[in-house]
């Protein structure tokens, strides 16, 4: 099938450097990742991946509260 629709996405220059690096390792480029992510999306019937708000792991955790309770400082 022809590809003839266009989308615009805005991201940082810097963003947009490092995925284009990134891509190219795969010998592809963001267009066809773009095209990869949609297409897994389509058979995932959603993202193809989960969200989630990430945790801490439990060192940090600590850390987190010992700056809460002034200690460590």
């Amino acid at each position: 099938m022809a590809k003839t629709s266009n989308i615009n996405i805005r991201t940082e220059p810097e963003t947009k450097l490092k995925i284009e690096n990134l891509f190219s390792q795969f010998g592809i480029t963001v267009s066809d990742a773009v095209n990869i992510f949609f297409h897994q999306s389509l058979m995932q019937g959603g993202l193809p991946f989960q969200m989630q708000i990430p945790k801490p792991n439990a060192e940090t955790i600590v850390a987190m509260e010992d700056v809460e309770e002034g200690r460590n400082m």
